[in-house]
């Protein structure tokens, strides 16, 4: 199984991806906890939308050396819950449709915005001001347009920050949690330069040391940064910023793939360009900020080593980008089983 989903990822992402509006396929269920034991965000908040509030629920604490692969399984499982959403950045024309638009407030289709609303929800809740985030959103629910409203803010820091909650980093002197990304962007820059042994991200500047599935990326609103030491001068001061999750490295491709939530509205793989320098993969795009994760790398294809895309080897009847060529159950056998 693992042969044939490294032999369609390989090929077929080498081709043009969807960047339709949605840019989504089916749903994935998320998988039965005997199948992989993540508690759903949905779980962290109670009441319908216009009536949410968060629960009270605490996050997991996992070995260090089981974190970089449960980080990416976690994102990879939400990932699929949002349909496989794919951008290819290092196609022109998708790298420009992403500039300058603000898409966590287009319309949203009620029953779309219904089905994501408590897992966008439960992102808020793992951070300390999700209640008041919700509160927020809950005033925009009750207007008029109700469910065709898309969030009130901005969610892609309070996916990160859930996704580390649920992946192992459970404690805020491992990461902090925060609505935005800034906060713990400079958790990791404080953390590189006094040593600390506590926090789990150490900032470097992209191209610094190697990057690894579970390392964060993290650029900044209209390039305001370029490197480390400039975020340096300004730490603790509010900054637009954005992170996604390495989940797989190409360098025979000259690309990564990265995962982000609040990527034209869906949590969406990136794909982004990369070269190698010095025997390395080196991200090539915006990003000014590599965030090292303080635990032995995995392999490059942790991606496709997820209990989600696993799982797609039964999942009759579920209908991905065509694209992407993963094929479901009911599609024909793309060649003989290892």
């Amino acid at each position: 199984m693992t042969t044939i989903l490294r032999t369609l990822m390989g090929v077929t992402l080498a081709l043009t991806l969807p960047v339709s509006a949605t840019g989504q396929g089916s749903p994935f269920p998320r998988l039965p906890p005997e199948r992989f034991d993540a508690a759903p965000p949905s779980i962290r908040v109670e009441g319908s939308p216009g009536r949410m509030r968060v629960r009270s629920v605490a996050c997991r604490s996992a070995p260090t050396t089981e974190i970089p692969q449960r980080i990416v399984d976690v994102a990879a499982q939400e990932w699929g819950f949002f349909g496989f959403p794919v951008t290819d950045e290092t196609a022109p024309r998708d790298r420009a449709s992403t500039r300058g638009r603000r898409w966590w407030w287009r319309p949203m289709n009620p029953e779309e915005g219904a089905r994501v609303a408590s897992t966008i929800g439960g992102y808020w809740a793992a951070t300390p001001q999700g209640a008041w985030m919700l509160d927020r959103q809950n005033a925009r629910w009750n207007r008029p347009e109700g469910l065709m409203s898309r969030w009130r803010d901005p969610w892609s820091a309070a996916f990160i920050s859930w996704v580390m909650c649920e992946g192992g980093l459970g404690d805020s002197d491992q990461f902090q949690r925060a609505i935005a990304h800034h906060i713990y962007v400079d958790q990791a820059i404080r953390a590189r330069d006094s040593d600390s042994a506590s926090a789990a991200f150490r900032a470097h500047d992209i191209g610094e040391t190697a990057v690894a599935p579970g390392d964060l990326l993290c650029s900044s609103r209209r390039n305001a940064y370029a490197s480390i030491a400039q975020r340096r001068r300004h730490l603790g001061v509010s900054a637009r910023m954005h992170c996604d999750i390495v989940v797989r490295l190409e360098p025979q491709r000259s690309r990564l793939l990265a995962i982000g939530g609040n990527v034209r509205g869906t949590v969406r793989l990136k794909v982004l360009p990369a070269y190698t320098r010095e025997g390395r993969l080196t991200p090539a795009g915006r990003a000014f900020a590599h965030l090292k994760l303080q635990a032995d790398p995995i392999a490059d294809d942790a991606l496709l080593e997820s209990p989600t895309l696993q799982a797609l080897e039964n999942a009759a009847g579920i209908e991905l980008p065509p694209a992407l060529g993963i094929r479901s159950a009911t599609a024909p056998p793309a060649g003989p089983r290892p």
